[in-house]
């Protein structure tokens, strides 16, 4: 589990698996992301951070207000190949991003702007060890009505590791043998099913991929006996 603790402490080098030195960001590359992300902030409201994924079950930032929200114009797509933390460069996985069109539900997190640049800090060191997302600030609707300005990390189309195939005969078999120093790619998969079953969020492709990534699962293990 990636804990706040593991975060605060961890060598993004080494901590995470072995990352390619052309694809890791420095320190210093973090912080100039993060310094451009919050010069262009809109205005001086409270920052928003919108959750579709690992961040709704387990934030590890903290934050003074949680509430349901849903952005328009793009969806969930397991479109970024994962040689780190639940993969490897030789059994890559695949792990979730935002890819342009449709709709998402998730959780959006306001922050404490006393704490603000640490907790973004300890974000960037989560979501930008490769730099594979652009931090875009979106408008968010929330459930009780509030329209609200939110970070959205959505795919960077640019970047090494993006795949433009993401359909289910493609990455289930990568995402049902992946694993790495974080867990599985699997159980990465079987959190974010069960997160939005919980919610009231269930999306049909979710969840047959889910299905199937379970079911060549019990097919490996029903060969190894």
């Amino acid at each position: 589990m990636l804990t706040r603790e593991f975060l605060l402490k961890a060598d993004c080098k080494t901590s995470f698996g072995d990352i390619d030195d052309a694809l890791l960001w420095s320190c210093e590359q973090r912080a100039a992301s993060l310094a451009a992300t919050l010069a262009c902030r809109p205005d001086q409201s409270p920052v928003w951070i919108f959750g579709y994924g690992s961040l709704m079950w387990n934030p590890v930032f903290e934050a003074e207000e949680v509430a349901t929200g849903r952005l328009e114009g793009w969806h969930r797509a397991f479109c970024l190949r994962l040689t780190a933390g639940r993969g490897t460069a030789t059994a890559p996985g695949r792990m979730l991003a935002l890819k342009e069109g449709g709709t998402t539900s998730g959780l959006a997190f306001r922050l404490p702007e006393a704490r603000l640049h640490d907790e973004l800090t300890l974000l960037w060191k989560r979501e930008m060890i490769t730099g594979c997302y652009l931090p875009t600030w979106c408008e968010l609707a929330l459930e009780d009505g509030r329209n609200v300005t939110a970070l959205v990390f959505i795919m960077d189309p640019r970047h090494p590791l993006y795949e433009t195939d993401s359909c289910r005969q493609t990455i289930a078999p990568l995402i049902a043998q992946a694993s790495g120093p974080l867990g599985t790619n699997a159980q990465y998969l079987f959190s974010l099913e069960q997160e939005l079953g919980k919610r009231g969020m269930q999306e049909e492709a979710l969840t047959r991929l889910a299905a199937e990534v379970r079911a060549l699962q019990q097919q490996s293990q029903s060969a190894a006996r």
